[in-house]
C-alpha cells in the first residue's frame, strides 16, 4: 500500500470497474477517495494518543473509586463511635433510672433513717 497525499481541494474520484459482475440498481459507480491519508508514523502517533487518552480515563475512574472507599471509611468510623457513645448513653441512662427507681420504691419509703451513723471502734 502506497502513501500519497493530493493537493487541498481535489477530490479524486475512481471508478469501480469489476468486470465479473454487471451492474445493478442502486450501485455506486463511483469511490470517493479521501485527499489525505496517514503514514505510518502519524499513525502510530495516533494509537499511542489514544491509547493515553484511555489510560488517564481509567486512572481518574480509579481515583473516583478510592475516594468513595475513603469517604465511606470515614462514614464507618463515625458510625461505629456514634454507636458506642449510644451504648455508653444507654448504660448512663439504666443507672440514673435504676437510682430513681429505688429512692421512690415502697421499700425505701419504709425504711427509717438511722439514729447513728457512727462505727462502733474496738
Amino acid at each position: 500500500m502506497s502513501y500519497f497525499r493530493t493537493p487541498p481541494g481535489a477530490a479524486e474520484f475512481r471508478a469501480r470497474r469489476d468486470t465479473t459482475t454487471k451492474w445493478q440498481r442502486n450501485q455506486n459507480t463511483v469511490a470517493y477517495a479521501a485527499p489525505a491519508r496517514m503514514g505510518p508514523i502519524t499513525h502510530t502517533v495516533v494509537v499511542a494518543l489514544m491509547v493515553a487518552v484511555l489510560g488517564l480515563i481509567y486512572l481518574s475512574q480509579v481515583t473516583k473509586s478510592s475516594t468513595f472507599g475513603y469517604t465511606l471509611q470515614q462514614q464507618n468510623d463515625t458510625l461505629a463511635s456514634l454507636a458506642a457513645e449510644q451504648q455508653d448513653l444507654e448504660i448512663e441512662n439504666a443507672r440514673l433510672q435504676a437510682l430513681t427507681t429505688v429512692k421512690d420504691s415502697n421499700v425505701a419509703r419504709a425504711m427509717t433513717a438511722p439514729a447513728s451513723t457512727a462505727s462502733a471502734t474496738n
